[in-house]
């Protein structure tokens, strides 16, 4: 019954106002359908495009930053200078280091003795990494180009220090250390370059 009404109703318009009227009223409402799908096809598609093309300006934005900051040669000298600084306490505060483990430890005891040159190194080594953490070089803190293994180069040296047959010697002491933490900024320097 609805569907007889419906094309009874169509008629009547057909009628009254003729056939081109009715068409092209039916055209209308078909363009105004077509015309706001495809306002929404191209909105989405805009935004679409938009978001590729903004993520991939923030990639090559990180990559400018990381390129600009190898290059420029002032963000190397202020990373060296701050972290000389850093390096050359270390030499200060080990031989230190030693000469109150000397007066202080039992080093009979290597084990023990061991243990505590390691963990004291160890805690030199962290306390330095949190200060470089306040720094960054290619879109990474500073901390991370830092290699664990300089607890254990120390620690050689430290120990050589301690068991030396030739008996305690500040001025050797500390010339051995200054050797170790030069190697130690050559290897961290080659590590910011790689």
């Amino acid at each position: 019954m609805n569907e007889l009404q419906t094309v009874s109703e169509v008629a009547r318009g057909i009628s009254e106002y003729g056939i081109l009227v009715m068409v092209a009223a039916f055209f209308l409402v078909f363009a105004a359908g077509v015309m706001l799908w495809n306002m929404r096809a191209y909105k989405n598609l805009i935004q679409r495009l938009v978001s590729d093309f903004s993520e991939k300006l923030d990639k090559v934005n990180s990559m400018m930053v990381d390129v600009a900051e190898g290059i420029v040669p002032e963000t190397q000298l202020r990373i060296k200078n701050i972290s000389n600084v850093y390096f050359d306490l270390a030499t200060e505060q080990v031989c230190r280091m030693i000469k109150k483990v000397r007066e202080e430890n039992h080093i009979a005891d290597r084990e023990a003795t061991a243990q505590k040159v390691r963990t004291l190194l160890r805690n030199m080594y962290e306390d330095r990494n949190s200060r470089f953490d306040s720094f960054t070089y290619r879109g990474k803190k500073l901390s991370g180009y830092c290699n664990p293994e300089w607890i254990e180069w120390v620690a050689k040296a430290v120990e050589g220090e301690l068991y030396n047959e030739a008996g305690p010697n500040n001025g050797r002491a500390y010339t051995n250390v200054k050797a170790v933490y030069d190697n130690i900024k050559l290897d961290f320097y080659h590590r910011l370059n790689n």
